[in-house]
């Protein structure tokens, strides 16, 4: 194992959740400085500033990706690490016609992610670096209420294994892939309030693991050992996974019955 020390992070998605627990242990190690990314940034800005730069960006859009690249080797001299962790959900019945929306959550959660990979390659230009993602258990199974975070997920799936037998050794690629998390980041699915899909874990172990597995160099880490039990375990026996959808399809007509009050 090589302890992550002295190196220069970007990480996004950083002021909350998933992406606020891995930044604290990363803090941990000497030396880290992490350029800290958000759309919002009260969170890190209570940070020690000569270790934690926040930094304000929409990472929806190219130019501001360029220009993040830009800022955070401008500030840090480099980049060792950077974290593709920003991402969001909707929890909503998808009966309705809407580009702008389909084309919001893919920008953030999988266009953004491979865009980044794309300048960071360029950046390093054949120097060592580590590109890290949060991809998410819904991207290798369908969720009722999901549909639209769930498709964007199992492209980010797609991407991070087929792009694995072509990137080049210079770089490391690791990909998270939560469960449930009690976090924020399921409060603002929806503005109807609605049961998490079974199971969920708490940020800090996740992020604990996810660390764990940067500095171990894996290519995955799957923190919930349930989840990839249930993967096979659904392979075998696939009602097994019926079940377990219609008991996910009760919470979503739950859910639909709040909703319609």
């Amino acid at each position: 194992m090589t302890p992550i020390e002295n190196k220069h992070i970007v990480l996004t998605g950083a002021n909350s959740g998933i992406g606020l627990e891995v930044l604290k242990l990363l803090l941990e190690r000497k030396g880290n400085i992490i350029f800290a990314v958000d759309l919002h940034i009260d969170a890190i800005s209570s940070f020690d500033p000569s270790r934690v730069i926040p930094y304000m960006c929409d990472v929806s859009k190219p130019q501001n990706i360029d220009k993040l690249f830009e800022d955070a080797v401008s500030a840090m001299g480099s980049i060792d690490i950077f974290y593709a962790n920003a991402g969001f959900a909707y929890y909503e019945e998808l009966n309705y016609t809407d580009w702008a929306r389909i084309e919001n959550i893919f920008e953030t959660n999988t266009i953004s992610p491979i865009y980044s990979y794309q300048k960071f390659v360029e950046y390093l230009d054949g120097r060592e670096g580590m590109f890290a993602i949060t991809g998410s258990a819904m991207g290798f199974m369908g969720m009722p209420g999901f549909t639209l975070y769930s498709a964007s997920k199992f492209a980010i799936t797609g991407f991070q294994e087929s792009i694995r037998l072509e990137k080049p050794d210079n770089i490391h690629l690791i990909t998270l892939f939560p469960v449930s998390t009690d976090t924020g980041f399921f409060k603002t699915a929806s503005d109807v309030e609605f049961k998490k899909p079974y199971p969920v874990q708490s940020p800090d172990i996740v992020a604990k693991k996810m660390v764990k597995g940067m500095e171990k160099q894996k290519k995955k880490v799957m923190p919930c050992t349930m989840f990839r039990f249930a993967l096979v375990l659904f392979r075998i026996l696939p009602f097994v996974r019926t079940m377990y959808w219609n008991h996910e399809k009760k919470k979503f007509e739950d859910y639909k019955s709040k909703r319609d009050r």
